[in-house]
């Protein structure tokens, strides 16, 4: 019986190897800047084309390579980081597994040119899905470039699992922030499709953030710096009140390498409890500098996790370094204008006594009197019920009434019905956007004051890619230069949370690919009936449940909210029975 166990040839087994190191186009990115960074560059430039699918290009001025030492880069698992295992145990470079070129040239057109600072000529390399097909000496400015060209061209499957140029830009961008923060005395030039976005000159951390996040930020942020035995914390902590519905101001850097932690994470966001609006998440620019010989960052290819020696105290460390930052800049709780005040305790109670209710008895009290059933109903809305619906909620007997101030429960001949307020609302406004969308019929109001956001840079090149959607749900507004003014908004939109939905819009992971029955409109749709929808909490008088009602079996779909959750579950006879 032959051998059936084979050794793969080396173009495949890179192929494979490939998808843990390079997964889209920002990996790539990721990679090649850690390479320069590690050359001792003082300038890098970041060229881009068609979201880094067709080009990806880092130039920049560090040490340089040699003829030998090029073609050795492109060989799996050769590196000038570490030369012996123990290295691996005190890593300070950013990348040390070799595995980045030979990865990234196996599935894509590579070129490079390199020239040693001591060397008077340089020397070119072309290789295409991992093969030499070009390479001669080149007279170069000292450095390296680097161009990524047609990114998978060679394994279909995984060049169409790529997502549309907005989400992959999106993620392009947010490597080079993390770069860019973390490495504030390296000077970078960013360039998407022939236009300069960035250009950041050597500067501070704070001037860093600003320049990539705006003026807006300066007066939200508030300095961190705190020295321990375990490890030296700084940067920067946003205020409660700048705090986002995403995590896209949540940046770790630990010995300036761009990490994920869930425990850091929870740790910070534990010190801002009682400051934070729920939902939203609070922002930080937070560098932990400690022993290399503490962590271990061999823990996956993307180098992204960190295991910690000493997790614990870092956690109680961060806590507290975090809640003495927040509190010698005397940040207060934000104020939550959704409150129910009635339940607030009076100062003049707080330490009082509690008085034993009294018990009054009601003598005229009959409990076989029938209720006159029109201190309770009122006339129904007049909206047309969907007549597939219509037989669902009886009218001319129900009773409606809250619960919770959260769900409301209504009646048919032969079952109970329990709705979820929030849910339902969100699936009315949610048709009711789309229609208006589809029929260009959008109606808009007018705005007194008009609202004034102040776009990012990596925002502006979004919110232009979707510009088209955004005019047809009913905004109009004016932009100059990163200045968005809003003049008129969707008649369904409440003012105040017109800069949380853009800010999530243009932040949010998700793939407006129209091969795939996915639109810019259906996800403004959705994100502006969550926005817009009342909230669980809300007390609604009787007219308000009851039209709530008739309009959710009005719809084509009352059964889901646009994020597919169950809207209402009905009880009948037996449901109700067998609880007893």
């Amino acid at each position: 019986m032959p051998d059936i166990v084979k050794i793969l040839p080396i173009e495949v087994s890179n192929k494979i190897a490939a998808g843990e190191v390079v997964q889209r186009p920002s990996s790539v990115l990721k990679e090649l800047l850690e390479n320069s960074i590690d050359a001792n560059s003082s300038k890098i430039s970041v060229i881009i084309k068609n979201a880094g699918k067709n080009l990806i290009q880092v130039i920049d001025n560090g040490n340089g390579m040699s003829r030998k030492d090029m073609h050795s880069s492109f060989v799996k698992h050769a590196t000038s980081k570490i030369n012996k295992i123990d290295d691996v145990f005190s890593i300070s470079s950013m990348g040390f597994r070799g595995e980045a070129l030979a990865a990234i040239s196996s599935v894509s057109m590579v070129e490079m040119a390199s020239s040693k600072h001591d060397e008077n000529d340089g020397y070119f390399i072309e290789i295409n899905g991992g093969k030499i097909v070009k390479e001669n000496e080149l007279n170069v400015d000292e450095g390296t470039s680097i161009k990524v060209k047609n990114i998978f061209y060679n394994v279909p499957a995984r060049r169409n699992f790529l997502k549309s140029d907005f989400v992959e830009l999106r993620h392009i961008m947010n490597v080079f922030h993390n770069i860019a923060i973390s490495h504030y005395g390296i000077e970078f030039s960013f360039i998407n499709n022939d236009e300069e976005i960035f250009f950041l000159k050597k500067e501070s951390l704070k001037r860093r953030i600003i320049s990539i996040f705006g003026e807006k930020i300066r007066e939200h942020l508030v300095p961190i710096d705190e020295k321990t035995q375990i490890a030296n914390l700084f940067g920067f902590i946003l205020k409660p009140e700048y705090a986002k519905k995403s995590r896209s101001t949540q940046y770790i850097f630990v010995n300036n390498r761009s990490i994920k932690s869930q425990f850091i994470n929870h740790s910070i966001f534990s010190s801002f409890e009682g400051l934070l609006r729920e939902g939203f998440y609070p922002g930080y620019f937070l560098f932990i500098n400690m022993d290399t010989a503490k962590i271990d960052v061999n823990v996956h290819p993307n180098k992204t996790e960190i295991k910690f020696d000493d997790d614990q105290h870092l956690y109680s460390i961060i806590n507290s370094a975090v809640k003495h930052c927040l509190g010698i800049y005397q940040v207060t709780p934000v104020l939550d204008f959704e409150k129910d005040s009635s339940m607030d305790i009076s100062y003049n109670h707080v330490n009082s006594d509690p008085k034993i209710p009294t018990i009054e008895v009601d003598s005229e009290f009959n409990p076989f009197k029938v209720f006159n059933e029109e201190n309770f109903m009122k006339k129904n809305s007049d909206v047309e019920l969907n007549n597939t619906q219509s037989d669902i909620i009886d009218n001319s007997s129900s009773k409606i009434f809250q619960i919770f101030n959260k769900y409301i429960v209504s009646t048919s001949t032969s079952s109970l019905i329990i709705i979820n307020q929030n849910l339902a609302h969100q699936r009315i406004l949610y048709e009711g956007f789309l229609k208006s969308i589809f029929e260009s019929s959008s109606k808009s109001q007018k705005l007194i004051i008009p609202f004034e956001i102040d776009l990012s840079i990596s925002q502006l090149i979004l919110f232009k890619k979707i510009i088209t959607d955004f005019d047809s749900l009913g905004f109009e507004y004016k932009l100059s230069e990163s200045l968005l003014t809003i003049t008129s908004i969707p008649v369904q939109l409440e003012n105040n949370s017109i800069e949380e939905i853009i800010d999530e819009i243009l932040n949010d992971d998700i793939d407006f690919d129209q091969s795939k029955n996915l639109s810019y409109s259906d996800f403004f749709a959705k994100k502006l009936s969550k926005s817009s929808s009342i909230k669980s909490g809300k007390k609604l008088n009787l007219d308000e449940q009851e039209f709530l009602v008739n309009q959710l079996f009005s719809c084509k779909e009352p059964n889901l909210s646009p994020d597919n959750k169950q809207i209402f579950i009905t009880l009948n006879k037996n449901d109700i029975e067998n609880r007893f």
